[in-house]
């Protein structure tokens, strides 16, 4: 009998090897690694607790068989589990072998995928990093998603989450990483999903008791991307599997995206042992395009329809449609759309007819952070040095973050510019103080109210 385990378990794989699909094979043993072979016990390492729970409820039967054949009928399989911080268990588990040899497993075990829908694995081919205009406002998430997309589980942005708001390119850039995956890396296995469609789909899988096939098709994946994973709030069932899927591909250092629309800090109704595993590889926000971008943006699309803009046109529409690039592009369509339908030239008269139709009216003319910040001052009754300077008294910074909000909404300037207009702060700072407005916005009324006095008498005085 053969004593080296490395060997004995070689044979088991080339015995297990023949009797099942080749994905299988690869998803469930390849990643298995012999241990130690002593007093007729063959010890062997998977990668986690679920690893080891799926293997004993679905291929047991294969592996006694396997090892059968090379330590006999009184052997033992014994496995260690990979220590995960959220396991315990310590001591290797124990499988006796059966003393007498069993009917040898069918040649197929593994289990079909028969969950509906499998179009939640492809990928839109036109969300590629080619068409996707780089600024400030995406820089890191497109750097860190170019990456990936070259070296998938290799980098150490292992899980990548890109969070923004709607319509800021989660999906473009997430998508792009598949695609550039298929052309540059065929072999790997993609699968892109919503949450949405994720829920869906396992709410489906336990009515009709197939969650082995559901779980089993995301377990064989070599990059896995989740869009919009605020969409699992308070879905329990669907968190506890998402979080064993996660473990396994993450410990097979198999690629995970995964989107939302904030920041993890903000997401509620997810389980804290998910949100800490979001942290493990790289977190890239998504922010509203600057003025720059957005024209890039324009020219780009236009260019891809085969239409010219006059740079006065480009500029004007950039100018006035500054939330996302998804609302850009709707403008974009609306503008060419009723150009063509009423025969008329595509011009800045004909923009402003549209945008009033689409886009939130804001002031028309040309305003400046000076102006912004002076209305301010006056609002809050304060000196304009202490607004600009470094004093953190409470009054102070709120009225500075109400400045920064303004500037931000009425301005083409970039975030670094505004930060330069106060005492020299980082972009970070006028990006904290934007959110703490909007949040203050959208949960009290009395605050908004307070707002909207300061705005319109910005725009009563703005000509």
């Amino acid at each position: 009998m053969h004593t080296d385990g490395k060997i004995i378990w070689g044979k088991c794989l080339l015995y297990i090897q023949g009797q099942i699909s080749e994905q299988t094979y690869k998803t469930w043993f390849s990643p298995i690694i012999a241990k130690d072979f002593k007093d007729g016990i063959l010890m062997i390492q998977v990668p986690s607790q679920f690893f080891y729970e799926w293997l004993e409820e679905h291929h047991l039967p294969l592996l006694k068989q396997a090892v059968l054949q090379e330590i006999g009928p009184h052997g033992k399989l014994a496995y260690a589990v990979v220590i995960d911080k959220g396991n315990k268990r310590q001591k290797p588990l124990m499988v006796n072998l059966p003393t007498y040899p069993g009917p040898a497993p069918k040649s197929v075990i593994a289990h079909p995928s028969t969950i509906s829908g499998n179009e939640i694995f492809q990928l839109n081919p036109n969300y590629l990093f080619d068409n996707l205009i780089e600024g400030n406002c995406n820089q890191l998430a497109k750097s860190a998603a170019q990456a990936v997309s070259k070296q998938p589980g290799g980098t150490a942005f292992n899980p990548l989450m890109l969070y923004g708001g709607v319509g800021l390119g989660k999906t473009h850039i997430s998508q792009a990483i598949g695609n550039e995956v298929k052309i540059f890396l065929p072999d790997k296995k993609v699968a892109y999903v919503s949450s949405e469609k994720f829920t869906t789909q396992f709410i489906e899988a336990l009515r009709s008791n197939y969650v082995q096939a559901f779980t089993g098709q995301y377990l064989a994946v070599d990059l896995l991307i989740l869009d919009d994973i605020q969409f699992l709030s308070g879905k329990e069932k669907t968190q506890e599997i998402f979080f064993h899927i996660f473990n396994h591909l993450h410990q097979l250092k198999k690629q995970i995206i995964i989107t939302s629309d904030c920041a993890p800090r903000d997401l509620k109704g997810l389980q804290e042992r998910l949100l800490s595993r979001f942290k493990w590889g790289l977190t890239a926000d998504l922010q509203c395009p600057d003025f720059e971008t957005r024209v890039a943006i324009i020219h780009s699309k236009v260019a891809a329809d085969g239409i010219t803009f006059s740079s006065d046109l480009i500029n004007y529409i950039a100018k006035h449609v500054d939330t996302n690039v998804r609302e850009l592009e709707g403008v974009l369509i609306s503008l060419i759309a009723h150009a063509s339908l009423t025969k008329r030239d595509i011009n800045i008269e004909l923009a402003e007819q549209v945008l009033k139709h689409i886009v939130q009216q804001q002031p028309t003319a040309e305003t400046t952070i000076e102006v912004l910040q002076e209305h301010v001052v006056a609002h809050y009754n304060i000196a304009l040095d202490d607004l600009k300077g470094k004093s953190r008294k409470k009054e102070i910074v709120a009225a500075r973050q109400v400045a920064m909000h303004l500037i931000k909404k009425y301005t083409t300037h970039s975030l670094k510019s505004i930060g330069a207009y106060f005492g020299g702060r980082d972009h970070t700072t006028v990006i904290h103080a934007v959110q703490v407005i909007d949040d203050l916005l959208n949960k009290d009324p009395e605050y908004a109210q307070f707002y909207a006095s300061l705005e319109n008498k910005i725009k009563l005085t703005i000509k």
